[in-house]
């Protein structure tokens, strides 16, 4: 098993100039991404997780089934030194799931069938055959392809799949290869992955509030968030314009991090009071608040 290397529990540095937490990077990877066949809710779904536990997505990118491209983007990413790479997809059996050859071609590792992974894939066909799901139990080369990982590599139990995750440490970036089946995806994360890394994240809370207001023009409530945002450096303030009911509404975002659940919700008072006082003064009004923590 792969061991957390200890700067992996530091307390987290720099996130941006207004929120500290642990980088991380998404690569989703599918033809059929692309091809606009099926709708990219993983990334969705992992950006809202890893923010809710401390972490900030800081790029995500989506990819074709193709080694040279995977490769690339993959050193591109460790480039940056994220603490923390997240592969979605090309896992399965078939040919086309190239993800993790292109990782170990990238990284110049070797390839070998590993048997942890082996013993994962191997009894999760002999469940389904005694189920009566699958004709035989036999490890077929499309099977045993699932059970290949590059050197080094610990394949992380899939609780509602035959593919193993992966689980990589280069340098000091930790790269985790999940499948693309939303349920195996987030099954993954949550059972195998996150408890082999919440300690790097546990340092921070998150906590995030929507603010509705009954204005329509983004335009005339710009100098009052501007401002408000400039009081409040530790807070990440931004309005959007959405469509709402019947028309357009001016929302505000207010996101913030800190040592604990009492400090990230007492910046965020202090900023939602301070903006509903600037928003009063350009005749805005606040219609709602809606928040997570």
């Amino acid at each position: 098993m792969i061991s957390v290397p200890p700067w992996f529990l530091i307390t987290p540095h720099s996130w941006s100039h207004k929120m500290t937490a642990p980088l991380i990077e998404i690569l989703a990877i599918g033809n059929e991404l692309l091809a606009g066949d099926v709708l990219d809710t993983n990334s969705h779904w992992l950006c809202r997780q890893l923010a809710g536990r401390g972490a900030r997505v800081s790029r995500m990118a989506t990819l074709p089934d193709d080694m040279p491209t995977i490769g690339e983007a993959l050193l591109a990413a460790l480039s940056r030194s994220p603490a923390l790479i997240v592969t979605c997809g090309g896992l399965g059996p078939t040919a086309d799931d190239l993800t993790v050859v292109a990782q170990a071609a990238a990284l110049g590792r070797a390839l070998a069938e590993n048997p942890t992974a082996f013993a994962m894939v191997r009894d999760f066909y002999a469940t389904l055959f005694r189920h009566g799901e699958v004709t035989t139990p036999a490890m077929t080369p499309a099977r045993a392809k699932m059970a290949v990982l590059p050197a080094d590599a610990e394949p992380l139990p899939n609780s509602m799949g035959a593919a193993p995750g992966v689980l990589m440490i280069e340098g000091e970036t930790l790269i985790a290869a999940l499948p693309g089946v939303p349920a195996e995806m987030k099954a993954i994360f949550e059972e195998s992955l996150w408890p082999r890394v919440a300690a790097r994240f546990g340092g921070q809370a998150y906590a995030e509030r929507v603010i509705q207001t009954n204005c329509w023009d983004e335009s005339i409530m710009a100098p009052a968030v501007d401002a408000v945002a400039a009081r409040h450096p530790r807070v990440y303030v931004k309005s959007r314009a959405q469509v709402y009911g019947g028309g357009l509404a001016d929302f505000v975002t207010l996101a913030t991090r800190g040592g604990s659940s009492t400090e990230a919700c007492a910046l965020l008072d202090a900023t939602e009071a301070d903006l509903r006082t600037a928003l009063r003064k350009v005749n805005v009004e606040i219609l709602s608040v809606e928040g997570r923590s």
